[in-house]
């Protein structure tokens, strides 16, 4: 893993801006800040501006975690192509399967929830988090969640995140599905991808030499991807290089 932003490894970059490219984005802890409290998430003004101008230059995605319709409220105001929600099922994501997976694994989680500290169940509709940020006994909230999944009749993925597991049917599409198939309903040649969490790994895993460019808001030895930025913070940076060299492309 690379620090993109030096300026020896920035003409990589550069690369991106004149190619036929798709940008593709988390939203937590890569556009936006992570915060303590989830519904408090936004990007800072700095950061929208150069997005906004990121938008009107490249066709442009958010596979989020997060609902679609949560993602897309966060944005209003930059025309940003695709929304992609609860970490690539959503839009797309309605089959019987599917809704019987997510319905037998609501009800445990729920009834855990509703009687461990500090536990608190997202419901998405179309996947479920559980976040254990506020508990005392984070370990063993932790473990009880994976204990009744592991009870569960239907088979469900796990998604770790920073202090909340991510629960999807284990059928269902991930981000690495969601970029590939729009990147091939763009025709373009590459993707850029930027993402933070243990969530963007299946885009980060991808094999896709040439044709995906994948980026991790901050240094981690156990990521698959190739480059690295800083801090979140950094993301200013980068977005300001896409603008100035696709400008200067005249594309």
């Amino acid at each position: 893993m690379r620090r993109l932003l030096l300026a020896r490894n920035v003409e990589v970059v550069e690369q991106i801006a004149w190619s036929r490219a798709l940008l593709a984005f988390d939203f937590d802890g890569t556009l936006a800040p992570i915060v303590a409290t989830r519904s408090a998430a936004a990007m800072r003004r700095s950061t929208f501006a150069l997005f906004k101008r990121v938008c009107a230059l490249y066709p442009t995605a958010i596979i989020s975690g997060r609902s679609r319709r949560d993602v897309a409220s966060r944005v209003r105001g930059a025309a940003v192509r695709y929304v992609v929600g609860n970490h690539g099922l959503e839009p797309g994501a309605d089959s019987p399967e599917t809704e019987r997976a997510l319905a037998e694994a609501r009800e445990a989680l729920g009834r855990l929830a509703a009687t461990t500290q500090g536990l608190d169940l997202e419901d998405k509709r179309y996947s479920l988090a559980l976040h254990y940020r506020r508990s005392r006994h984070r370990r063993a909230a932790r473990a009880a969640v994976l204990a009744a999944l592991a009870g569960l009749v239907t088979p469900m993925r796990v998604v770790p995140g920073k202090l909340v597991l991510n629960v999807v049917p284990a059928s269902a599409p991930n981000k690495g599905d969601a970029l590939l198939a729009l990147r091939e309903r763009e025709r373009a040649d590459v993707a850029l991808y930027v993402g933070d969490d243990v969530t963007d790994e299946d885009v980060f895993r991808l094999d896709q030499p040439g044709r995906l460019l994948t980026v991790r808001v901050e240094r981690s030895r156990t990521s698959a991807a190739a480059w690295f930025l800083r801090d979140q913070r950094e993301m200013d940076v980068l977005l300001g290089h896409l603008i100035s060299f696709r400008e200067r492309a005249g594309r």
